[in-house]
């Protein structure tokens, strides 16, 4: 059976999935994010990342946003998690406006290669050019994933734009180097007021990845810590909510996002801080979201245990330790797309026990090549669903066995 045959298997297979998204919000009712009509939604999608220094989604050189959100669907998929700089918001408020975006890949890449690929973006999407801005490109993206009838789950991935993440690159947390926490609010209200206007964009990932800031250990030793996240996301939560009450609020954890241990059982954060959704007036809203990369796991029920342990326990309703019962969606995790790595325990076991969990899930990661990645113009990305020229899968046999069944597995 050739690989476009079994595509249109899937469409039969996910007639809901083919039509348009509601722009009707999304929100939460216990362990299940729903639909506003009491439908439960398990998302199942991608990264599609836009936080590097180009600010700009990935892979517009290569191919149309309209190809690019065509393979996603092609896929089955639901849900793309969309990148995003709060340094692009920042621009906007030092400038007045928000920066065109062969400015923006000049800046990036230098007048030669800067204006070849701006000229290459133009020519596959003819919509855009020299006033087009690089929020306009966000929005564009957004508008055809409701076209295509893919949700948009819009991710603050750093606060200045590069590759993330380490903890030294100024990123890390709370009062970083670059970390201004006045700017990420700001930025924050200022993106929520914006996609008022997008009704593909249903949730938001508040940051990305929080994690000691080593390169300032003063700020590590005196506020890396539960209460301090605490008082960080909710008090952004609170601002984001109050500009659009319709967003779903994810909360990441600590240590990259691989831990939100406390949070389910409502343990104390410090000083008397205790996550209790009851607390909070938008408790029908807040998501919880974990990163996994343990690609040395030997076996799927120590894997799915530690999961659990992390935090995938807020989906256990029948754990009387349980105070927090909440979605959870696993918004990163991958590995190499190749032929075999996909048949390995750490692939293995997320392709099953995500789906038997009804967890969501966004893979990463779904560019072929970056603008410029680490310093590295045209970077080839060895984990990319797609190929170096975002033109097909980049390994078929990963995406037939691999992600097709696990997409069916969270859906059907």
């Amino acid at each position: 059976m050739q690989f476009r045959s079994g595509i249109g298997l899937l469409a039969l297979t996910f007639p809901s999935l083919i039509g348009a998204i509601s722009s009707s919000p999304l929100s939460t009712s216990g362990r299940w994010i729903v639909d506003s009509d009491g439908n439960n939604v398990t998302y199942a999608g991608a990264n599609w990342p836009g936080a590097e220094v180009a600010m700009l989604p990935e892979g517009l050189q290569y191919q149309s946003i309209e190809y690019i959100v065509g393979k996603l669907k092609d896929l089955g998929m639901n849900v793309i998690r969309l990148t995003f700089a709060i340094e692009m918001i920042d621009d906007i408020y030092e400038n007045g406006a928000d920066v065109p975006i062969k400015t923006s890949l000049i800046n990036a890449l230098g007048e030669t290669n800067g204006t070849k690929i701006y000229e290459d973006i133009v020519a596959n999407n003819p919509q855009f050019g020299e006033n087009t801005t690089r929020l306009e490109v966000y929005d564009a993206v957004a508008t055809e994933c409701y076209n295509q009838g893919i949700y948009v789950h819009l991710d603050n991935h750093v606060s200045k734009a590069s590759w993330c993440c380490s903890t030294t690159d100024g990123n890390a947390w709370f009062g970083d180097t670059y970390f201004n926490v006045s700017n990420w609010h700001r930025g924050w209200r200022y993106m929520a007021e914006h996609v008022k206007s997008l009704p593909a964009v249903k949730s938001i990932g508040m940051r990305n990845e929080l994690r000691s800031p080593d390169d300032d250990t003063t700020l590590a030793d005196t506020s890396y810590n539960w209460d301090n996240w605490y008082t960080n996301m909710v008090e952004n939560a609170n601002q984001v909510h109050e500009v659009n009450s319709d967003l779903l609020l994810f909360f990441s954890g600590l240590d990259y996002d691989t831990t939100l241990s406390p949070i389910p059982t409502a343990s104390n954060l410090g000083n008397s801080t205790y996550f209790k959704k009851s607390d909070f007036s938008f408790a029908d809203k807040i998501v919880l979201e974990l990163h996994n990369y343990d690609s040395s796991a030997t076996s799927c029920s120590s894997l799915s245990s530690s999961l659990l342990t992390d935090g995938f326990d807020a989906l256990e309703t029948d754990d009387s330790s349980i105070v927090n019962v909440l979605p959870v969606v696993m918004t990163e995790f991958g590995y190499e797309q190749d032929d075999t790595t996909y048949t390995e325990v750490y692939a293995s076991c997320l392709r099953e026990w995500l789906p038997s969990e009804h967890a969501g899930w966004m893979i990463w990661v779904l560019s072929g090549s970056y603008y410029i990645r680490q310093g590295i113009q045209d970077y080839d990305e060895t984990w990319g669903l797609l190929d170096h020229t975002w033109s097909d899968w980049r390994s078929t046999e990963a995406i037939e066995n691999g992600i097709i069944p696990m997409v069916e597995a969270s859906l059907g």
